[in-house]
């Protein structure tokens, strides 16, 4: 999986299309991602003794990492991912040749 935690992504497909984000969180085992903005769903809670009166939270849901693009930081289109050397280090970068680390 080539997105990590804080990178900025562009939903490519699904019911979000066209919504971008940042990665707030990876599950690299189910190729999955969270994206801030993107599958909010509600969630209603019951009121407990702590919290005497329910309510309905926002919720994001984890969405498929297939349907996410990293945004080129010099284009700012959607764009692919290969691997270089940049002073010794491997590195990300996008097609453009900006680095994305």
């Amino acid at each position: 999986m080539n997105i990590k935690k804080g990178d900025k992504v562009i939903v490519i497909s699904g019911a979000d299309k066209g919504k971008t984000g940042i990665v707030q969180r990876v599950y690299p085992k189910l190729n999955r991602v969270v994206v801030e903005g993107v599958n909010v769903h509600k969630k209603h809670r019951k009121p407990t003794q702590q919290v005497s009166e329910g309510s309905v939270v926002d919720i994001y849901v984890p969405i498929d990492a297939s349907n996410v693009a990293l945004i080129d930081p010099k284009t700012k289109k959607p764009t692919r991912v290969h691997y270089g050397e940049v002073k010794g280090k491997k590195v990300r970068l996008a097609k453009s040749g900006e680095s994305l680390d």
